[in-house]
C-alpha cells in the first residue's frame, strides 16, 4: 500500500465542500483520512468511467458518494466529486 502525498481538488468538489455544515465537513475528513492511507478501498468503474473510484460513506445516517481517481507515478489522489447516489454517475459523465 502507498501513502497518498497529495490531494487534489476539482472546483466542483470544492463547491460542494464548502455547502456542508461542520459536522458533515467531520464526516468528510474523516473519509479522506482514509482514503489517503489506502487508495483502493473505493470500487474501481468501468467503461466509461473506468479512471474512475467511488468510495461510498455515510455522512450524517446519509449514503454519500466520493468520485476520485489515484495517481500511482506521482502519488496523487484527485477527489473529483462528491453526491448522494441520485444522478451521481450522469454528473460525472459531463
Amino acid at each position: 500500500m502507498t501513502k497518498i502525498e497529495c490531494v487534489v481538488q476539482t472546483p466542483s468538489f470544492k463547491r460542494a465542500g464548502k455547502k456542508l455544515k461542520p459536522n458533515q465537513k467531520n464526516d468528510l475528513h474523516n473519509t479522506i483520512k482514509q482514503l489517503m492511507l489506502d487508495p483502493f478501498l473505493g470500487e474501481k468503474k468501468q467503461g466509461d468511467l473506468s479512471y474512475l473510484r467511488v468510495y461510498k460513506f455515510k455522512m450524517i445516517k446519509q449514503l454519500t458518494f466520493i468520485g476520485y481517481s489515484y495517481l500511482g507515478s506521482s502519488v496523487t489522489l484527485e477527489l473529483l466529486m462528491m453526491s448522494s447516489h441520485e444522478n451521481f454517475y450522469r454528473d460525472l459523465k459531463r
